[in-house]
């Protein structure tokens, strides 16, 4: 939240307390305290998300290259063992199929290279690892905005319990805080249940 909206919030608590309304100064106290843990959630969730993004996509363009490597490197060996079995110089032979075994090697490495995790299997995997972690994290940020929307509308109901004397606002916005904080958790511990609730309804 901003410095602005941090200060609306707590003038809306110190006109209900002034009002005589206790309850109902705490309790916008509370759902500001909230939205602010809600808000400062979501930021560290979409900035991970975007981070995530940006490393996955970097190791599926790595991937691609060492594929294309692989497969230019592959096609030289078979064309360069053709040439040796066409080639009656011995010495010349010799040097064209230890030429071929080493391309045939670094491809090989090329694939599989668990030393320094850069082969195309393990690239695969850190990439696929990375697109989790990204949409892991785009559902935490989905449910803190979720949240934050709650809260603020209890905020809203509560201050406007205030200035109406309806109790029925101030019930509302109570309910509107507990969906606002069940959200978060769902943020923290259930990321995807929102997820699997919209795929089971559709």
């Amino acid at each position: 939240m901003s410095s602005h909206e941090n200060l609306e919030h707590a003038e809306h608590a110190e006109h209900a307390s002034h009002g005589g309304n206790k309850k109902i100064a705490l309790l916008i106290a509370v759902l500001a305290l909230f939205l602010a843990f809600s808000e400062t959630l979501g930021k560290s969730a979409q900035t991970s998300a975007v981070t995530l993004n940006v490393t996955a996509n970097d190791l599926w363009a790595f991937f691609q290259a060492k594929t294309i490597r692989t497969t230019v490197l592959r096609a030289s060996a078979d064309r360069l063992s053709l040439d040796a079995e066409a080639t009656t110089d011995e010495a010349a032979k010799a040097r064209m199929l230890k030429t071929v075994d080493d391309w045939k090697k670094t491809a090989a490495r090329y694939d599989d290279e668990p030393s320094t995790q850069e082969g195309r299997k393990q690239l695969a995997e850190r990439a696929t690892h990375a697109e989790h972690a990204r949409d892991l994290a785009l559902s935490r940020y989905h449910n803190y905005e979720f949240a934050s929307a709650a809260l603020q509308i209890g905020i809203v109901l509560a201050s406007a319990e205030v200035i109406t004397a309806i109790a029925a606002l101030g019930w509302l916005a109570g309910l509107m805080g507990v969906a606002g904080v069940g959200l978060i958790g769902l943020g923290l511990w259930a990321p995807h249940a929102l997820d699997i609730l919209t795929h089971a309804a559709h």
